[in-house]
């Protein structure tokens, strides 16, 4: 059970999430438990899917998005993303269980997603600290520097939903996939 209230409809949420909420439900068919978490404050369910959607828009793929989003769940172990991200990279990337278990573990059988994952692994563990080599490795693998921008983007709005559900025990409604622990 959540440590905080997840309101149960979107009806139940404060006045200013309501439209916020109507549009993820559009957009996905449903409101998972973590967006009508966050919806108890109507700023932070607006800044996070401002950048949500921002990013969505950017040059980075879904593919690479999705690992991206597992590869920094397991960092920070967090089971919601993790379960969420394995869902949606599954079937909506239509990444295989193959490589869902490789980013799990922070990888990928592709050359280019895998420089990306360990870029990110390496901003989430030196809290942003990474020394010009990292910056190189990944521009030398194929990274423009506005998709480097966006790399730290993503491990930051993930940071963002992983301490989210990690602070206040979120309930997953996806799937059960376990969080490798850091």
């Amino acid at each position: 059970m959540s440590r905080i209230t997840t309101p149960a409809t979107i009806a139940d949420t404060p006045e200013a999430s309501q439209p916020l909420l109507e549009g993820v439900k559009k957009s996905l068919g449903t409101v998972p438990n973590l967006f009508r978490l966050i919806a108890n404050s109507p700023a932070s369910l607006e800044g996070y899917l401002g950048l949500s959607g921002a990013l969505g828009k950017g040059r980075l793929n879904a593919a690479t998005r999705e690992r991206l989003a597992l590869a920094v769940a397991n960092y920070n172990g967090c089971d919601y993303c993790n379960s969420a991200h394995t869902y949606i990279g599954k079937n909506l990337a239509k990444l295989d269980d193959a490589e869902l278990a490789a980013n799990r573990a922070g990888s990928s059988t592709d050359a280019k997603a895998n420089a990306a994952l360990r870029f990110a692994l390496k901003i989430a563990a030196e809290r942003g600290r990474v020394g010009a080599e990292d910056v190189q490795a990944a521009r030398e693998a194929g990274f423009s520097d506005g998709e480097l921008v966006e790399i730290v983007a993503h491990v930051a709005l993930n940071t963002l939903t992983n301490y989210v559900n990690e602070a206040f025990a979120t309930e997953v409604d996806f799937p059960l996939v376990k969080a490798n622990r850091a």
